[in-house]
């Protein structure tokens, strides 16, 4: 989504806030170990979920932001650009994302987080992704009609469901706390993890203890 007001930003404007924005959108994920391949893979391993507890909880205030922002008539949620819904293209590259993010260990903005740092796995995924970009520029035009398939319009929850905008901000902020409170879970009371590996995590707790 684009925020409304950039619209009243000049070209300038624009281009420092964006500097700004990704300036301390990129702070915060590195002081947040974002920048850590180990730390982002280790949910997969069910050994560390600050990831998922970071997106849930940014998903979150952001969507509580702009239910409330609209409600008190100080934002127009309809002028908010939402990217047309192209279901079979979409579902195929999120599972090329998740299989990428499970394999390299970084999504694209993480990825130049840890470049940013100099770290060279990082810049190696930025140049994979930057690659990957011009081969399906390139590629586009033989599987055209795959590319457009699936076509849905501006599709979003509400609008899916045919259901009240409140009602999905409620439904999606339980599944953020219960989902919270699972991972908490997993990493403590359940050691998911040690279930999971069995001697192989408890013999790098013995290792630590030593």
């Amino acid at each position: 989504m684009n925020a409304p007001f950039v619209q009243m930003l000049s070209s300038f404007g624009f281009v420092v806030t964006a500097l700004i924005l990704g300036f301390f959108f990129g702070f915060f994920l590195e002081r947040a170990g974002f920048s850590s391949a180990r730390k982002l893979t280790d949910q997969f391993y069910f050994r560390d979920f600050a990831v998922l507890k970071v997106m849930f909880t940014a998903i979150v205030l952001t969507m509580l932001g702009i239910a409330y922002l609209t409600l008190l008539g100080w934002m127009d949620a309809g002028q908010l650009y939402v990217p047309p819904t192209l279901l079979w293209p979409q579902l195929f590259g999120g599972i090329l994302l998740g299989a990428g993010f499970i394999v390299g260990g970084y999504c694209p903005g993480t990825s130049v987080v840890a470049a940013a740092i100099g770290k060279l796995d990082g810049l190696m995924f930025v140049i994979g992704v930057l690659i990957g970009t011009w081969g399906l520029g390139v590629a586009v035009p033989y599987f055209q009609g795959f590319y457009l398939s699936g076509s849905m319009g501006e599709l979003t929850l509400p609008r899916w469901l045919n259901v009240n905008v409140g009602m999905v901000v409620f439904a999606v902020t339980l599944i953020a706390l219960g989902a919270s409170w699972a991972a908490e879970r997993c990493e403590g009371r359940w050691q998911l993890f040690a279930r999971t590996y069995g001697r192989y995590a408890g013999g790098e707790g013995e290792g630590h203890e030593g």
